[in-house]
């Protein structure tokens, strides 16, 4: 156990450590930091609704995470097989799934610290009224969650190709298919022909609603699973590509 947990913490911490090696992270750290106070302030009118909360600040996080976070994966596995690098990573005495379980929560802590960075906006609240900061640690943690599966499915895009940007388009498409699922203009195609059991199936799908019950402070287990089983699955959907091209 503890040579499983060294081996993913090493590639954990190389694959971190590469981010900030680049301008890359940085880049990102910045549009997320521009983007969020734009959409919070001027398209949720922050300081117009008069209201002590972060709810303009949230509801538009899986729009900006949709772009952004597949930004970050695209590169995980793409960059590895076009540069031939993939093969010496595998040859190293580390299991499939050690490596990409340590590339993931790279790049999930990565994510947190740029989210990290967003708290300014949790102090003007505060100074501005009495919000309760219980909701806001819950939006908090719903976002980073959210960022989790997109990441995963980003990841996993990433290991079908070695173009960057096919990865990038297609993780945005998948992750996008998983943001609308349970919205009215999907179900719409499904109502009067499907079974109620596959209706509820399409719409615990949904990504906008599980983050917008984690948001309103309520952090429920059938949340936190269904954001635990996204991740597992397209993270084994990862593992069984890499396997595959590498018995190729």
């Amino acid at each position: 156990m503890s040579t499983t947990v060294n081996s993913i913490h090493n590639v954990t911490r190389r694959e971190l450590s590469g981010y900030f090696s680049t301008p890359v992270a940085w880049v990102f750290i910045v549009i997320f930091l521009v983007m969020s106070g734009v959409f919070t302030f001027y398209m949720g009118s922050f300081y117009e609704r008069g209201i002590a909360d972060l709810g303009p600040f949230f509801q538009f996080h899986p729009w900006l995470y949709l772009f952004l976070v597949p930004a970050i994966g695209m590169r995980l596995w793409a960059e590895e097989r076009r540069s031939g690098t993939i093969e010496l990573l595998l040859t190293l005495p580390l299991t499939s799934w050690q490596v990409v379980v340590g590339k993931f929560l790279a790049a999930w802590l990565f994510v947190g610290l740029a989210l990290v960075l967003t708290f300014p906006i949790w102090l003007t609240v505060n100074y501005l009224g009495h919000p309760d900061n219980g909701v806001i640690l819950a939006g908090y943690i719903g976002s980073w969650l959210m960022a989790g599966g997109f990441l995963a499915i980003a990841s996993c895009m990433s290991a079908l190709t070695r173009n960057q940007v096919v990865a990038f388009i297609l993780s945005i498409v998948v992750c996008f298919l998983f943001l609308l699922s349970g919205l009215p203009m999907v179900m719409n195609l499904f109502y009067g022909w499907a079974p109620q059991i596959v209706l509820d199936g399409i719409a615990s799908l949904s990504f906008l609603q599980h983050f917008a019950d984690i948001s309103k402070g309520v952090i429920d287990l059938r949340d936190l699973v269904y954001f635990a089983l996204v991740i597992g699955f397209w993270l084994l959907a990862n593992i069984l590509i890499l396997d595959i091209k590498k018995a190729d």
